[in-house]
């Protein structure tokens, strides 16, 4: 009797930890998780701005074992070319409203990555009406790490 008990509590906690958003999600991150070696380059006190043109949006894996991610080259008014990584493609998807030729606005943080800099985006504005936001500004934590409560109050505050 008693093994039977044990038997249905393990089969029972292997269901609970199964069924949980919170820590499926953190399985799935790959890599970008926000207390992940990746998201900790993040400097919210350290905030930059730039401004330019799209060269190129493209795929990216920041760093060895993470899942890919979007990013787009941006040549800046000095002719600059400059890696801007915008987030997990899981996240993002195909499609991220900004293509090549266009001028945009970027807010970020500077990081160095084997050796590269890199400038990790928080906003990118596009116009008057486009703004891509990946990451609270205040302290950079990663939209795709929020829960959807979370991240449906973020975007109904635009």
């Amino acid at each position: 009797m008693n093994a039977q008990r044990i038997f249905i509590a393990v089969i029972g906690f292997f269901f609970l930890l199964s069924s949980s958003p919170v820590l499926v999600k953190a399985k799935d991150m790959g890599g970008w998780q926000e207390d992940g070696e990746y998201n900790n380059l993040y400097q919210a006190s350290e905030l930059d701005k730039l401004k330019g043109n799209v060269q190129k949006v493209t795929t990216v894996v920041p760093m060895d074992g993470m899942s890919p991610g979007v990013a787009v080259i941006l040549k800046d008014g000095d002719g600059d070319k400059i890696m801007i990584h915008i987030g997990p493609k899981w996240f993002l998807g195909d499609s991220i409203g900004i293509k090549r030729g266009e001028k945009v606005k970027v807010k970020g943080s500077w990081a160095e990555i084997d050796g590269k800099d890199v400038f990790m985006a928080s906003k990118i504005k596009k116009g008057d009406f486009f703004e891509l936001k990946v990451r609270l500004t205040k302290n950079g934590k990663p939209f795709w790490t929020m829960t959807e409560e979370e991240l449906a109050k973020e975007r109904a505050s635009k």
